[in-house]
């Protein structure tokens, strides 16, 4: 007589989700997965357990073509017992609160999902992993190299526009209830470079609705083609004009960049012309901030550091986000010792990030709002304000405050003209010789921009 062998419970986070991708796929109850060999919780390199492949026929005549679906298992909670995750209650998130997804259009003749999608999501997990941030709705990631140039395909020759991610709520999954919390399904989409862009300088919920609206660029259900040359742009020249608009009556709800960055006190206004010490590394040398500071709303701005995956810098872009001063930085006693005014200041940026400051100045200060440089190697940071922030410690009379090695400059109606005026050329960096010194000697001010590298 054989004795069975004994069955091996799911566990109750992976079953949930097991459970919701059944719903969607009834006939795909064994699916193909992509399976961690060894697990996170048992010290394996990759945080996600389980990537689960499905075929989807798609629906040509609502523009949704036949693609490959995937999911992740592993940024929830899937066991319950602490192993990896926090247990927050049935009511609490799970684990981290969501899935990862992505939708890949089918090659013609396409019998197996490729693979390196798979390799993309665990990147973007061990991202999440490493800096405790989440992903959400309506964000965008400056991956800088086709998605499809993963690890495995480092010698692999792509060509793919597809080079950037926006994230969105994928349309087939509904939010999963289970007895370790809830969790969303988070989309990956791949875009080009000027649809990032336009995610950038409006907002990217915005700019996912423009992708949903032309087929060939995603259409309804986002769905990602790795060989489409166009940008919305091109397909749709007059989109560029609804991007503008938007811009102009609604601001950039980009609220800040993490980036290469560093601020020091200018003494008087004679200061040095040397450039040439900006590098990697000496944006780490600074002091670390107190625990104090990091557990105050420094970190609510969703300014997050590069993603550490092949060798070009990624960059993970939050939306709006709010500047909540009710910290010790600017109203408790025990804290003024450390808030000082500066006489003046030099700022230094790479082009990547410095390209960005018309943007902080058209889209965010002249809305009223706020913009932030987070250094990608160190504890240092940068906020431009502007006249309607309140809570700020830069004011019209000290326009230059810190608060440990937190720069935060008060940029008034005056001296915002002459700003976007003198840095208007670097909207289009690929025209700015490189290094660039700006400076406006009446303020106390510099900005020098260098290169990426």
């Amino acid at each position: 007589m054989d004795i069975p062998l004994p069955s091996v419970p799911t566990p109750p986070g992976l079953a949930a989700i097991y459970s919701t991708l059944r719903k969607a796929y009834p006939d795909q109850s064994n699916p193909l997965q992509v399976t961690a060999l060894v697990k996170y919780w048992l010290g394996g390199p990759d945080p996600l357990d389980f990537i689960s492949m499905f075929s989807n026929p798609g629906n040509p005549l609502h523009g949704i073509p036949p693609h490959w679906h995937y999911v992740s298992s592993g940024l929830s909670d899937l066991h319950g017992d602490g192993r990896v995750h926090e247990f927050r209650g049935a009511h609490g998130l799970s684990g981290y609160g969501f899935e990862l997804t992505f939708r890949l259009k089918k090659e013609p003749g396409q019998g197996m999902p490729p693979s390196w999608p798979a390799e993309l999501m665990q990147e973007l997990a061990k991202y999440v992993f490493r800096t405790n941030n989440s992903l959400q709705i309506g964000d965008h990631v400056s991956w800088n190299i086709p998605l499809d140039h993963t690890h495995s395909r480092l010698h692999f020759n792509s060509n793919s526009n597809m080079r950037h991610i926006l994230l969105a709520e994928d349309p087939q999954l509904t939010k999963t209830q289970s007895s370790l919390g809830t969790l969303a399904f988070v989309q990956i989409v791949g875009i080009c470079d000027e649809e990032l862009h336009a995610a950038q300088q409006w907002n990217g919920f915005s700019t996912l609705e423009l992708l949903r609206r032309i087929p060939y660029a995603g259409g309804p259900w986002l769905i990602t083609d790795m060989e489409r040359m166009e940008s919305i742009f091109e397909l749709e020249p007059s989109l560029q004009d609804e991007v503008t608009r938007g811009l102009e009556r609604e601001g950039s709800t980009l609220s800040g960049v993490n980036a290469k960055c560093y601020w020091e006190e200018l003494k008087d206004n004679s200061s040095s012309n040397d450039v040439s010490h900006f590098n990697s590394s000496s944006i780490i040398q600074p002091a670390r901030m107190t625990d104090q500071m990091k557990n105050q709303n420094f970190n609510k701005f969703s300014i997050l550091p590069p993603i550490d995956a092949s060798c070009t810098s990624k960059q993970h872009y939050k939306g709006e986000a709010t500047m909540d001063r009710s910290s010790a930085c600017s109203s408790a006693t025990s804290e003024i010792s450390r808030t000082r005014s500066c006489r003046g200041v030099c700022v230094r940026l790479n082009i990547e990030a410095a390209s960005l400051l018309p943007l902080a100045f058209r889209g965010r200060l002249r809305h009223g709002r706020h913009f932030t440089f987070q250094s990608s190697h160190a504890d240092i940071a940068i906020t431009l304000v502007s006249t309607s922030v309140t809570g700020s410690i830069a004011t019209r009379e000290h326009p230059y405050s810190a608060c440990g090695n937190w720069l935060q400059l008060f940029v008034g109606d005056e001296l915002i003209g002459k700003l976007e005026k003198d840095l208007d050329e670097l909207a289009h960096p690929e025209e700015v010789s490189l290094p660039r010194e700006y400076t406006w000697p009446e303020a106390n001010l510099k900005i020098v921009v260098l290169p990426n590298e």
